[in-house]
């Protein structure tokens, strides 16, 4: 697999580049837009100079697997990720066909709500240093000796701020009423909780724990959509059912590889990051892939 070229940058003459993420680059083409999923993968908020090999290509496939599982319960954005399609429709890509096959995503264009949506069925991460502070996530009262990791009586909706650098912060119910309406939140809380427990119910069928995930939404001729990404490694923490206890971390499909690398070095977790070696990025390849074969049914 090392021999496998990942892909960290793209400039496509004559298409003008829209925004640039962390993993993402979103190309304008007029009435649509191009998503392009790069390899690039981001620890402790840093960017790492070398990516994962088919990472793109694992969160691409996966959030048009989730897009089309729960396009009963929301419109989404995409429109198509056959690259003969896309191309077709913009000639200008023809050159970087190479590039762009089995990472790129043909979205309608949306104003985006500002606002994380993000739902919990498990405690952890921030969440749980939240309920170790304040006995609460998000301002969400929970019951008294919960351990980390244990899965919540039902899911809870806890958005956060939208951060274009840096972390995002938890916010509570009403602030999110305050910035968006009460009538949007309502759909935009119902919706996420109906997407994740879909989801939810399905993975655990594949025997993995969907712990949480964070949605993105928008607005396409007046409707909410759901956009960028969904239920992705990225997105998202799953773990696998057969080793899950409560009450420890778990081990998970996504960047922990990555992360526990990290922490044995002495590197203060500011820019310029350390160079990854080739054990660590093709274990945190083998580990997307296998979330997204395992989840799917489909080889990549």
């Amino acid at each position: 697999m090392s021999t496998i070229k990942t892909v960290l940058t793209l400039d496509i003459e004559g298409v003008s580049l829209f925004r640039q993420g962390k993993v993402r680059n979103v190309y304008d083409l007029g009435d649509k837009l191009l998503f392009v999923v790069t390899d690039r993968i981001s620890a402790f908020d840093v960017i790492m100079p070398n990516g994962i090999p088919r990472k793109g290509e694992v969160l691409n496939n996966i959030s048009a697997f989730w897009f089309d599982y729960t396009k009963d319960i929301i419109d989404n954005h995409m429109l198509s990720i056959d690259i003969d399609e896309i191309i077709e429709l913009d000639g200008r890509l023809a050159p970087y066909r190479e590039e762009l096959v089995g990472r790129s995503m043909l979205v309608r264009k949306a104003e985006p709500v500002l606002v994380e949506c993000i739902v919990r069925g498990y405690i952890s991460g921030s969440g749980w240093k939240d309920y170790q502070a304040t006995g609460k996530i998000s301002g969400i009262e929970l019951p008294k000796d919960l351990k980390l990791s244990e899965k919540l009586e039902a899911p809870i909706f806890t958005p956060s701020t939208k951060a274009d650098e840096g972390h995002d912060i938890n916010i509570s119910q009403q602030e999110m009423i305050d910035e968006v309406g009460q009538e949007t939140f309502d759909i935009l809380k119902e919706k996420s909780i109906a997407i994740y427990e879909k989801a939810r119910d399905y993975a655990d069928t594949k025997g993995i724990i969907i712990a949480d995930t964070k949605f993105e939404f928008g607005i396409v001729n007046g409707k909410i959509t759901l956009m960028d990404e969904a239920l992705t490694p990225d997105s998202s923490r799953f773990w696998p059912k057969d080793d899950y206890k409560a009450g420890r971390s778990q081990k998970s499909f996504d960047k922990q590889f990555v992360r526990d690398y990290l922490e044995t070095l002495d590197w203060d977790k500011t820019p310029p990051a350390p160079e990854l070696p080739e054990e660590i990025t093709q274990k945190t390849s083998e580990k997307y892939i296998q979330a997204y074969e395992t989840l799917t049914g489909r080889k990549l």
